[in-house]
């Protein structure tokens, strides 16, 4: 495991604040799981989040317990995985199962046709993992009661498909013993987005059909050089974001184009937005994006070239992520462990399921797009809209791209059999909402953001509400024509995605930064006349 430096300014600072940490004792204080590193207001959360930092042996207890699992579903030809975890529950199997090339489905959405597309897919040999740390996330309350209903029309016994991984005493626990789902208990000193070798990481990743014991191994290789005041990897790399951040390079482009990793700079987002995003400070990831050049920018390389260059195997990048992340929230002063603006959203969501949906009129309707909330500057069309909410980003901010909507739905679209590969990449882009982040890169200077909704309101959502107040926000949402409905709950899948829409929104309003929600009465009509409307910019 190493971290190198392109850059020589970027390796002075790092060498200056690597040496000022060792001074200060922090690797040594680091090991001994001092909570008194974050400061006093942090402390008694830190008391209770610093069991990551053992993971790579810790964990080992639960291998045989996982292996167990891995053997009955293999005995019974369950080879279709499917996740249901927001936030830390699911980005870590993410990244671990893309990175061995196997199969995993992933939930974490509210989207119903993302929904049905998961039940749709095989559920004769389907097992389920419900993954939710506090056991009362509500997309993961949901997505179990939806495959319990399905199964049971099935004929299949819910007990014999469904695994619960969460903490100890939670209320999804409880459920779990009253039901009869096998339940593989996570340690709860440790948070969400630092779970990644945790239970959380492991059980649908094995299930799935990966090695994590060697997972174990690569972050049990790096584990001890953590304790060192040299050679310590993870200290090298806070003290790079840390001090870069400082010096005000806090919008961090993360680059993994060579490396054999897949899908990394999405866990690292949650994990550096959602830890260090509060109190007005902040370090941003920038995913998908190329450097600008820009003075606020530092450009990190997951084995590729950048200012900061980090390589070695997913399980030790894993950890030495999080102690870094860790490291840079000491130097920012912040709390990386809590997450104090996350609540908000949901409050607001459920105020909004309780009250009903509100009937809005919009401010603007473009073909198949409306048009709501305070509009940045005069727009007779949607590309006057796009180009107002460029020109309201600060010097010094971002543009956040947040879509509510099916983040499969482009490889639908119809393509001739034997299509080569460009061909089917074209209309893929075509078709996808995602394509609008870099048409609107194009057309500016700072850094554009996107997350798919609600799954980014575990993890840049934090850094949006709690972070530096410099973002502009464009938010999607989408027609349902066909609902899920969630049994034993009074909403749908669809009106629970509509109001977490809306409840985020009006967080973000509250802030007085500028945002825009478009409406697509039409998905696939929208979604192209939106793409068109962002190269008109």
């Amino acid at each position: 495991m190493s971290v190198s430096f392109g850059d020589e300014t970027v390796a002075a600072a790092a060498a200056a604040t690597v040496h000022a940490l060792a001074t200060e004792g922090v690797p040594a204080a680091f090991a001994a799981g001092d909570p008194a590193l974050w400061g006093a207001v942090a402390q008694a959360e830190a008391a209770i989040r610093l069991g990551w930092f053992n993971l790579p042996l810790t964990s080992r207890e639960l291998l045989p317990e996982i292996g167990k699992l891995v053997e009955r579903a293999r005995a019974e030809s369950l080879d279709h995985v499917v996740l249901a975890g927001m936030g830390g529950s699911s980005l870590a199997s993410e990244v671990i199962c893309a990175t061995a090339d196997a199969p995993l489905t992933v939930l974490d959405t509210t989207d119903p046709g993302q929904v049905r597309r998961a039940l749709a897919d095989r559920l004769d040999r389907t097992i389920v993992v419900i993954a939710s740390k506090s056991g009362g996330t509500v997309e993961t309350d949901s997505h179990r009661r939806v495959y319990e209903h399905a199964f049971r029309e099935a004929g299949i016994d819910p007990a014999d498909r469904i695994v619960v991984v969460t903490d100890p005493g939670s209320p999804l626990e409880q459920a779990a013993i009253e039901a009869g789902y096998p339940t593989v208990l996570a340690d709860p000193n440790v948070g969400g987005r630092y779970s990644a070798l945790s239970a959380f990481g492991l059980v649908p990743s094995a299930l799935a059909g990966v090695d994590v014991e060697r997972l174990l191994d690569d972050a049990g290789d790096v584990h001890a050089s953590l304790t060192e005041e040299e050679g310590n990897p993870g200290l090298e790399l806070g003290a790079v974001l840390g001090a870069a951040a400082l010096a005000g390079r806090d919008k961090l482009i993360l680059e993994d184009g060579l490396s054999e990793i897949s899908g990394l700079p999405d866990w690292i987002e949650q994990l550096i937005a959602e830890s260090t995003g509060k109190e007005g400070k902040g370090i941003l990831p920038v995913v998908d994006a190329d450097p600008s050049g820009a003075d606020d920018e530092l450009a990190v390389g997951i084995g590729t070239d950048g200012a900061v260059r980090v390589d070695g195997p997913l399980g030790a990048q894993f950890l030495i992520w999080e102690y870094a992340t860790a490291v840079a929230g000491r130097l920012l002063g912040v709390n990386p462990f809590d997450q104090p603006n996350v609540a908000e959203s949901k409050e607001n969501t459920a105020a909004i399921l309780e009250a009903g949906l509100p009937v809005e009129t919009p401010v603007l309707v473009d073909g198949p797009v409306e048009v709501y909330g305070e509009l940045p500057g005069p727009a007779k069309d949607l590309s006057d809209v796009l180009t107002g909410l460029l020109e309201a980003v600060p010097d010094d901010g971002y543009l956040a791209v947040m879509a509510y909507l099916d983040r499969w739905a482009a490889f639908d679209v119809p393509v001739r059999d034997d299509a080569p590969l460009d061909e089917l990449t074209d209309a893929w882009a075509a078709a996808d909402p995602a394509t609008l982040r870099a048409l609107l890169a194009l057309r500016t200077e700072r850094p554009v953001t996107f997350g798919w909704g609600p799954r980014f309101l575990h993890s840049t959502g934090q850094y949006h509400k709690g972070g530096p107040q410099n973002g502009v926000f464009l938010q999607i949402t989408g027609a349902v024509e066909e609902d899920v409905e969630v049994p034993g709950r009074p909403f749908t899948l669809g009106g629970l995605q509509h109001a977490q829409a809306l409840g985020d929104f009006g967080a973000l309003v509250k802030r007085g930064r500028p945002a825009v929600r478009l409406h697509l009465t039409d998905r696939v009509a929208g979604v192209g006349h939106l793409l068109a409307a962002a190269r008109q910019v």
